[in-house]
């Protein structure tokens, strides 16, 4: 049986955030790989690592692709699971959709499925929220 979702919500930190250009074009979008680590706080605690793959259009506005893997807890359960994360930065705001890689739960998070997403100002701390249940 599914348990009921439940919202949890939060707070980003960026700790570290490693850009690398690996294909530039002089008349199109620019390519990055993306590592940064960063901390959740509130209803997901824990540290992640990301890796994001960033399309740079001319104007400085970009498309996002990543993979996180979050280690800690969601409430009293720890473990670790991935997120799946696309989206876009306009001006200095990046706003992201995710969702829980089915099957990726670990320890007390095994069985983990949910989406949510955040919105962050460039250099700043980010919102979160994932609703999220138990299979």
């Amino acid at each position: 049986m599914t348990e009921t979702k439940r919202r949890a919500t939060g707070r980003t930190e960026v700790k570290s955030y490693q850009p690398t250009p690996y294909d530039e074009l002089a008349d199109g979008p620019s390519l990055l790989e993306i590592r940064v680590s960063e901390t959740f706080s509130g209803d997901i605690e824990g540290e992640g690592t990301v890796r994001v793959i960033q399309a740079v259009r001319k104007d400085g506005s970009a498309s996002l692709v990543g993979i996180e893997r979050v280690r800690g807890a969601i409430g009293d359960r720890k473990g670790t699971f991935l997120l799946q994360t696309s989206g876009n930065l306009v001006g200095k705001e990046l706003k992201a959709e995710w969702f829980v890689v089915p099957g990726s739960g670990t320890g007390d998070l095994r069985g983990l499925r949910g989406e949510g997403g955040f919105k962050a100002q460039l250099g700043q701390q980010g919102s979160i929220w994932l609703d999220y249940y138990f299979e």
